[in-house]
């Protein structure tokens, strides 16, 4: 039926390129965006052209910045430089911000290290990670903060094993968390305890 309206087809085609968008929701964005007020659509489309072309990612956290900016987290004066939190994605960040417990730096390693979907250390940021940590003195803790998954595990124990030889302290979060959980669903005060509660890897 959607093929004989090739619009409408060609919407819902390049509306299934977008990650966690459920198949089943594809018809419902399409009809918020046919039904929504013109100039709402306009802007909407403003600004994701405008973040495309104006956030890039820092060159030293790999989180996202203004271009032609500082990194509003790595020229932040009042952090702790003497701490990197290790995360999976910049959701779990903003996860950790939320707290308001935690006031050292970050790391975004840009995923988890998973051979069934293809991805492996070269896809992530890791290398820069070590670099970072090898080239910066002041750096005396790694918190590794990636999920309580599998792949989170195994990226973990991949960076730690990758820092043997740095002198660094190497922590992970307290077992507050659940296994199989992300940081982005959990809710503030557990992220918080688990943080502040960090024990040795």
């Amino acid at each position: 039926m959607i093929e004989k309206i090739p619009t409408l087809a060609k919407l819902c085609k390049q509306l299934q390129q977008v990650p966690y968008l459920a198949s089943k929701n594809l018809y419902r964005v399409a009809d918020y965006f046919l039904t929504e007020r013109a100039d709402r659509i306009v802007a909407l489309t403003k600004a994701l052209e405008d973040a495309k072309q104006n956030i890039v990612q820092c060159p030293s956290c790999c989180m996202w910045q203004e271009k032609e900016k500082q990194c509003v987290l790595c020229s932040d004066a009042k952090r702790d430089k003497s701490l990197i939190c290790v995360v999976e994605t910049w959701q779990e960040l903003i996860s950790i911000e939320k707290t308001e417990g935690y006031k050292g730096l970050y790391h975004v390693l840009g995923g988890a290290i998973c051979p069934l979907e293809g991805v492996g250390v070269e896809d992530l940021t890791i290398n820069l990670l070590v670099k970072r940590v090898v080239d910066t003195p002041e750096i005396i803790e790694l918190i590794l903060a990636t999920n309580q998954t599998p792949e989170g595990e195994a990226t973990a124990a991949y960076i730690a094993q990758r820092m043997r030889n740095a002198s660094v302290k190497i922590s992970c979060l307290a077992r507050g968390i659940p296994v199989g959980s992300s940081l982005e669903y959990m809710d503030t005060l557990t992220v918080y305890k688990a943080l502040s509660e960090r024990r040795p890897f």
